[in-house]
């Protein structure tokens, strides 16, 4: 799936704000967008939030036979995904152009810079070296894809911890992090990629560019830096041509945010450390509490209080009083009801009516039946007897004889 393109109206008007020195979001021409570093519960577990662009990068490590070309050095691998969680424009399982850039790029970063030492890597001499795997996920596309991905790289390396080996003759013992502490990796110095975009053939300059200023931007020169003011790796796209000038004043502001960033990355290492070291909530389950990460969440909305009482006041002597309703003078028939306080009601007057008979009704009728003295034998009584029949009971009395 494509991505909608930039009508014409609004590739002008990015174009014309960018010629009167504005920006979509409010930043200035060098401004970079708010950076936040978070880690994850595991080591090596890195969320890197560049605006609206988030990336999250993996570092996992793994036993496995050196190159034959270079025996005694450990191996880097990067991985990155591109997937259409981040943006519509991303297709899962095809290469694009713009992951292979990013690809190569990163490995210039931090490859080819010898920012890890390799040769501490080595277990066995030409036999077991640990590979160090990176695996950056793009989570959310809003430009400068690179940036945010070296910095959530080399953010993950310098916190990943290796498990600690152990080798007797021929046998090599990988011990666990409850049997021994997990060592962290030798890092000389942290490259950091800084991205330049050029509009009006070079006449205009950004930092850190949006999605949609990437859209509009005629080049873009990225260069890879440390707090040491060394250039890792520089390279420019788009076609344009830049000055010698243009090209140094680039450095001269990568250097400056190269620095800030580093501070950010070991300020957020330290405090990881230390909410480790506390026993305290980190990664993951640091962000739960209610009000942090939630799908309901509103944002605060302003009221305003002022002249409040009065205003209801006034309200309430602008409403008219209803007037009294008069009791119906209709006597309501049997079986209907009225609803209000104060009014009849006749609801259940037959069943009461009923009800009266019927406890009336209990008492057994006695019927006297007198037979002919004829009937009558000597030493019996009179005998009674009572039914709850609602037929009609009859009674018989045998008199006594005279």
């Amino acid at each position: 799936m494509r991505d909608t393109p930039l009508s014409n109206c609004e590739r002008d008007f990015l174009l014309k704000a960018i010629e009167e020195k504005k920006r979509l979001d409010g930043r200035q021409t060098y401004d970079y967008r708010k950076i936040k570093i978070t880690f994850g519960t595991d080591y090596g577990c890195c969320f890197v939030d560049l605006g609206k662009t988030r990336v999250m990068a993996q570092v996992s490590c793994e036993l496995v036979t050196p190159k034959e070309s270079r025996p005694n050095e450990g191996i880097m691998f990067f991985n990155l995904e591109l997937s259409p969680m981040a943006s519509p424009a991303f297709e899962l399982g095809r290469s694009s152009e713009l992951l292979v850039k990013l690809n190569r790029q990163l490995e210039r970063c931090l490859r080819n810079s010898r920012c890890i030492d390799t040769e501490s890597l080595c277990v066995v001499s030409g036999e077991k070296v640990w590979q160090i795997r990176v695996d950056v996920h793009m989570l959310n596309h809003d430009g400068n894809l690179m940036d945010a991905t070296s910095i959530a790289a080399i953010a993950a390396l310098s916190h990943f911890k290796r498990p600690d080996v152990g080798i007797q003759g021929d046998v090599v013992t990988v011990y666990s992090a409850q049997e021994r502490d997990p060592i962290a990796l030798s890092i000389y110095h942290m490259p950091i990629c800084v991205s330049f975009s050029f509009f009006q053939q070079g006449t205009y300059l950004l930092v850190d560019p949006c999605e949609r200023e990437e859209r509009v931007m005629d080049g873009l020169l990225m260069i890879a830096m440390n707090k040491h003011r060394e250039i890792c790796s520089i390279q420019s796209s788009g076609g344009i041509m830049l000055l010698k000038e243009q090209v140094l004043r680039c450095s001269k502001i990568a250097s400056v945010k190269v620095s800030e960033i580093t501070d950010l990355i070991a300020k957020a290492l330290e405090n990881d450390k230390k909410a480790r070291k506390e026993g305290r909530k980190c990664g993951f389950a640091e962000s739960m509490p209610q009000e942090r990460i939630t799908a309901l969440k509103n944002l605060e909305t302003t009221v305003e209080m002022t002249d409040l009482t009065k205003q209801a006041s006034d309200i309430v002597e602008g409403v008219e009083t209803p007037a009294e309703m008069a009791l119906s003078p209709v006597v309501p028939a049997p079986g209907v009801g009225q609803v209000g306080a104060g009014l009849q009601n006749a609801w259940g007057l037959e069943d009461e009516e009923d009800e009266e008979e019927e406890v009336d009704g209990d008492e057994p009728e006695v019927t006297i039946v007198a037979e002919k003295r004829g009937n009558k034998k000597k030493g019996e009584r009179p005998v009674v007897i009572i039914s709850d029949s609602e037929e009609e009971e009859v009674v018989i009395l045998n008199p006594e004889s005279s």
